[in-house]
């Protein structure tokens, strides 16, 4: 998403409307499995010397679930505000961050980018539909069993010992 910024001077507010394509942080090493286009709202006014850049972003992005890691949609919406100067002499000490502005167009992408990574959460679960509906069940040399099916059948390995403890049994009775 890119302005001019001869618009932003000329206008008291200029508010811009877009969607933005993110597929590129998918081959980034971070968990979004898949994101598309996003919904980007900017407001853009000049104030003290500052061009303020509102942005309201949303969208979904899929991302692995902490327990299962089957496909979670997050849905999410950032309210964020950018601020841009032209002025090469910003003093650095400042507690604010102060983006500078390079050339004629400010490319707000990536800030936009910038803003969705740090919206991943540490960690999303499945709802318990999605789980049982999604879950691996069984693969190459395992299988998930049940706990009645885990005291019914016996490892061979263990029937010896089955049998050592059916005789205790037997004699405390």
């Amino acid at each position: 998403m890119k302005i001019p910024i001869r618009k932003i001077l000329q206008s008291d507010v200029l508010t811009v409307e877009g969607s933005v394509d993110l597929s590129e942080l998918e081959t980034l090493n971070n968990d979004i499995r898949e994101i598309g286009e996003v919904s980007v709202k900017c407001e853009a006014s000049v104030r003290d010397n500052f061009i303020h850049c509102q942005l309201n972003i949303s969208g979904v992005m899929i991302l692995p679930c902490a327990r299962s890691l089957v496909d979670v949609p997050y849905p999410f919406e950032i309210e964020v505000v950018e601020l841009f100067s032209d002025d090469p002499y910003l003093n650095e000490e400042e507690d604010i961050e102060i983006n500078p502005i390079e050339g004629e167009v400010l490319d707000l992408e990536p800030f936009i980018k910038e803003n969705v990574l740090l919206e991943i959460p540490f960690r999303v679960f499945a709802d318990k539909e999605e789980l049982e509906k999604n879950a691996l069940s069984a693969g190459e040399g395992w299988s998930v069993i049940s706990e009645e099916e885990k005291t019914k059948e016996i490892d061979p390995r263990f029937a010896k010992l089955q049998s050592l403890l059916n005789d205790k049994k037997n004699e405390n009775q």
